[in-house]
């Protein structure tokens, strides 16, 4: 069947999750390291800024060289709040729609089992973008990502890259 090519084990899906969960905690602190880091560089290009305007008001710097200054830390600071804006953009949901298709994969030929024919076709929908059929077979052409997932379901090679720990185990 051809739901069943992309069938993942039961505990090969459990891993997977506990992957993806380690992935999104590592992402998340990343980001705050980030998000740190781009607080830490706009406080500093408002202290300027604040900084210059009063050796502008108490005359200790020319009019030309403020209004230079200031448009290349306006600049700056628009560029910070920028890439504050796409690191608020970053969504955690794609790590739970990661889950979600990995469960649906495990589950794809058990529901389709259980389903009536306009849930079944789908179903099929969701999984499949095209299916080429002869006499006897039936070819499908699997949707993304369902297409990674059965090469790796036909392989059953499921990490991504081996063990980087050479060494024997007990030792």
């Amino acid at each position: 069947m051809i739901l069943k090519d992309i069938e993942i084990p039961d505990e090969i899906l459990a891993q997977l999750k506990v992957s993806i969960i380690a992935a999104g905690d590592q992402e998340n602190e990343i980001q705050k390291v980030q998000r740190d880091r781009l607080h830490q560089r706009l406080s500093a290009v408002q202290r300027r800024m604040d900084q210059a305007y009063l050796d502008k008001l108490d005359g200790k710097i020319a009019a030309e060289f403020w209004e230079r200054k200031t448009a290349d830390w306006q600049t700056e600071e628009q560029h910070l709040l920028n890439e504050f804006k796409v690191l608020d953009n970053v969504s955690p949901a794609r790590r739970l729609d990661a889950v979600r298709i990995l469960e649906l994969a495990n589950k794809a030929h058990s529901l389709y089992d259980k389903q009536n024919a306009t849930e079944r076709a789908k179903l099929l929908q969701i999984v499949l973008s095209n299916c080429a059929v002869d006499a006897v077979n039936v070819y499908p052409t699997y949707r993304k990502p369902f297409d990674l997932i059965f090469r790796r379901a036909k392989t059953g090679e499921w990490c991504a890259r081996g063990d980087s720990n050479t060494r024997p185990s007990g030792s």
